[in-house]
């Protein structure tokens, strides 16, 4: 009997942690909430600067009001009409990078998302640490960071590199103002590591202490290194609609990665990302990487999983999504790309898609505009079967 007991002590310790064995950081999360995405209407911790969050959600109520105006009222009527009653809701959002708002304005039925882009999570302690002047700075740090994700439906890889380090971290700031616009609460925010067949390991509260002295480091060359542990690195966050108990629970999780075939092809990202099945799909403003050779295996991976995908040019290209058996549809004007070092020839070839077809209007930007600054989307879907 002893003998049996050691045995399944040892095989216990070896687990992977549950996901109700996860240390929870939802008390954080809802300071994030309420300080950083002025959402709720709950009293603050007596360390919290009021004054000072007062002033900051007021500018945050006047970007809101834009938002929801400009994009999320306009991009979801847009949707509803082109994206398919059988559209999984499971969604996979390569190079989406604190864009959970993008994720949900596409696909508000959405259950769970997933996004993926080089930067970290980010530490969701530190804010309740922070003191007056310390809050202050942090909050218009963010401020600044953030104008391009409330006005422009987009995130500069440079502002987001900025939020890798201090008190606000970037990734976790952006995803829940996201979340926030579009009228969701937090009910869960946990973190993990994937395991070698691509499921998931959570976090328990002694494992992420034993990582805190070990710095999550770049994914990529030219990023940064961030200033908070490792354990930082991928979040689950999950969420509601504020103020309604019995409401679906939508899980999303961000994944700190690099998605070249190097860091991608075989690893447990693509086993994780395989084994969701079917999904739906986004990318924008996504540096064209999609067109590069070097992203292959991602590219791969939507065509062979994907049932219906929106992006901007920055999406897949025509001849590979053809051969896929998918087929295009452009909304807008594309002439050219809108980064110089975008490849001409696949430029070249987009262009010629939008000119193939007549030309449909589009009410609000979504990812890039093309060199001329115009807007444009595309709809990758599966084309009919030919007669």
């Amino acid at each position: 009997m002893r003998l049996l007991s050691a045995a399944l002590i040892l095989v216990a310790a070896a687990a992977p942690a549950r996901a109700e064995d996860a240390a929870d950081y939802i008390a954080d999360a809802k300071l994030f909430y309420r300080v950083v995405a002025c959402g709720g209407t709950e009293a603050l911790p007596a360390t919290v600067h009021v004054a000072t969050v007062d002033k900051h959600c007021a500018e945050m109520a006047k970007r809101y009001a834009s938002f929801i105006e400009k994009y999320i009222t306009p991009a979801q009527a847009f949707f509803a009409t082109v994206r398919p009653a059988n559209a999984p809701t499971t969604v996979v959002y390569p190079f989406g990078g604190g864009d959970l708002a993008g994720a949900l304005v596409t696909y508000p039925g959405a259950r769970e998302v997933t996004t993926i882009s080089l930067e970290h999570a980010g530490d969701p302690t530190r804010l309740a640490t922070l003191n007056k002047s310390q809050l202050r700075n942090a909050l218009a740090a963010y401020r600044a960071a953030s104008a391009g994700l409330l006005s422009l439906n987009d995130s500069t890889s440079e502002n987001m590199r900025k939020l890798e380090r201090g008190g606000i971290p970037g990734q976790l700031s952006f995803h829940m103002t996201g979340m926030t616009a579009h009228g969701y609460e937090p009910v869960s925010l946990k973190f993990f590591t994937l395991n070698d067949d691509g499921t998931v390991d959570y976090l328990t509260k002694t494992e992420v202490d034993a990582l805190a002295p070990k710095k999550a480091k770049k994914k990529k060359g030219g990023w940064v290194d961030t200033d908070f542990s490792e354990a930082f690195t991928h979040m689950e966050l999950s969420f509601r609609k504020a103020g309604d108990p019995k409401a679906p629970v939508i899980v999303h999780r961000h994944f700190a990665w690099n998605l070249a075939n190097t860091g991608f092809t075989g690893s447990s990202l693509e086993k994780h990302l395989v084994a969701k099945g079917k999904i739906s799909a986004m990318t924008k403003a996504a540096s064209y990487l999609l067109w590069n050779g070097g992203f292959s295996g991602i590219r791969d991976y939507l065509l062979t999983n994907m049932m219906w995908m929106a992006s901007d040019s920055t999406g897949i290209p025509n001849r590979f999504a053809k051969k896929a058996g998918f087929t295009q549809i452009t909304y807008g004007t594309f002439t050219s790309a809108f980064l110089e070092e975008a490849d001409p020839t696949t430029s070249e070839a987009m262009a010629k898609l939008w000119t193939s077809q007549p030309r449909r209007k589009l009410g609000f930007r979504y990812g890039y505009p093309d060199f001329e600054k115009h807007l444009h989307l595309m709809i990758t879907q599966p084309a009919e079967p030919k007669k």
